[in-house]
């Protein structure tokens, strides 16, 4: 094409880049790709931390216990996650129980810490009691009231009303239908033990701490409590049992931790 102005010939040919230009260029590209790589990385660190966090539930951090001028354990560090049960083992005085304990927040550590959500239970306060059931060796069983009423006053003391339909379900579910009017001063060792376990299955805790909850129980009523535990389990929660028996509970996690 010609430019009639000045007699030049103008053409569409494309310049091509030189060599700095071609380098640049590909540190652009490099640099893009580079970007889009440390991105990934980042999602995938930033998935994998926020899984992790909502697994982990409870962590025991260095706990230490002492008992007049007995050392029961130093340093015991565990961490609990959702489905997980943690079968506590040791010899009687080996600090099963004070351990449980402390994890309740109903004793504190000679040091240590113990964390729920990230956060030291002790500053939670009623926001951890809220998740945690904790039944003891002793049943917690009032002598002078019936099956029917430990079983409704203590799902009332922990902020659940419980309808005298409902009760009546669950003391069928552990086969105290016959002695739901009875005073529990009346009920064998393993009938009390049976009304002590009714307060898991009126309770919406996360968090069961348990100690030898299968003493005094029969094979029937220790399947049953298995079945229990194993469906907690199975839908979230997690528990931790201190026990001489074997468990032999369906769970996606078990660990076993031993007070020496």
């Amino acid at each position: 094409m010609r430019d009639t102005r000045c007699g030049s010939v103008l053409t569409n040919q494309t310049s091509r880049p030189g060599p700095l230009e071609e380098r640049d260029t590909a540190i652009i590209q490099l640099s893009v790709v580079t970007t889009f790589h440390n991105s990934i990385i980042m999602r995938v660190r930033f998935v994998f931390v926020f899984l992790l966090v909502e697994l982990l539930m409870l962590e025991a951090i260095n706990l230490t216990c002492v008992r007049g001028t007995r050392r029961l354990f130093k340093d015991l560090n565990f961490t609990v996650e959702r489905g997980e049960l943690i079968e506590l083992r040791g010899p009687n005085g080996s600090g099963k129980t004070s351990l449980l304990r402390i994890l309740c927040g109903l004793t504190t550590p000679a040091a240590g810490d113990v964390l729920w959500d990230g956060k030291n239970i002790r500053a939670l306060g009623e926001e951890y009691s809220a998740v945690v059931v904790y039944l003891a060796h002793q049943n917690a069983v009032k002598d002078e009231l019936t099956a029917i009423e430990n079983l409704r006053i203590a799902t009332g003391v922990s902020g659940h009303a419980l309808s005298k339909q409902k009760a009546q379900n669950v003391l069928a579910n552990v086969g105290l239908s016959q002695q739901q009017n009875l005073p529990a001063r009346v009920l064998s060792a393993g009938q009390r033990r049976r009304l002590a376990m009714t307060r898991l299955l009126t309770s919406s805790a996360t968090l069961w701490i348990l100690d030898e909850v299968l003493t005094s129980l029969d094979e029937s009523a220790m399947n049953l409590s298995r079945e229990f535990m194993s469906e907690h389990l199975k839908n979230g929660g997690a528990a931790i049992v201190a026990t001489h028996q074997d468990l032999n509970l369906t769970a996606p996690s078990v660990k076993r931790l031993q007070l020496s």
